[in-house]
C-alpha cells in the first residue's frame, strides 16, 4: 500500500489564531494554537482543486498548492454546497491524487463538513482548508 496520496483536512481555529486568510497562528509561534481537526477526506481530488481555484481567486500565490492553509467563510461554504448540488466541482488530476469522482457518499461526506463548518462559524471560530500531499 502506497501511503503517498493527498491527505486533506479542515481545521477549526480560535478567532484570535486566524491570523489572514492564509496564516493560521501556531505552536511555532511560541504559544500553544487552538488547532483542533474538524473534517478529513482521502484524495477527494475534485473538491482539492475547487479548494485551489479559491485560494487563487482570494489571492493566494504559493506556486503549489500543498500545505497551503486557506480560511472558509459562510459565503464560500454557500459557493461550495452549490457547486457540489449541482455537480459543478472542477476535474482535478495530480500524481498522488488518486481517481475518486465524487460520488453519492462523497456528496453526503462534503455536506455533513458544510454543517460542520457552519457550525464553527456561528459559535465564533475561524476554518481552513488545508492539504497535504
Amino acid at each position: 500500500e502506497n501511503n503517498m496520496g493527498l491527505d486533506m483536512f479542515v481545521w477549526r481555529v480560535k478567532a484570535n489564531d486566524a491570523i489572514s486568510d492564509f496564516v493560521i497562528r501556531s505552536e511555532e509561534d511560541g504559544r500553544e494554537g487552538s488547532l483542533n481537526e474538524l473534517f478529513y477526506w482521502r484524495k477527494h481530488h475534485d473538491l482539492h482543486g475547487w479548494m485551489e481555484k479559491l485560494y487563487r481567486n482570494k489571492g493566494g500565490t504559493a506556486q503549489t498548492f500543498n500545505c497551503v492553509p486557506v480560511r472558509l467563510y459562510s459565503h464560500d461554504l454557500d459557493a461550495l454546497q452549490f457547486d457540489l448540488l449541482n455537480n459543478m466541482l472542477p476535474v482535478t488530476r495530480g500524481f498522488f491524487f488518486g481517481e475518486n469522482p465524487p460520488d453519492a457518499k462523497s456528496l453526503k461526506g462534503d455536506l455533513k463538513f458544510i454543517q460542520k463548518a457552519r457550525d464553527a462559524i456561528a459559535a465564533g471560530d475561524a476554518v481552513y482548508y488545508d492539504s497535504w500531499w
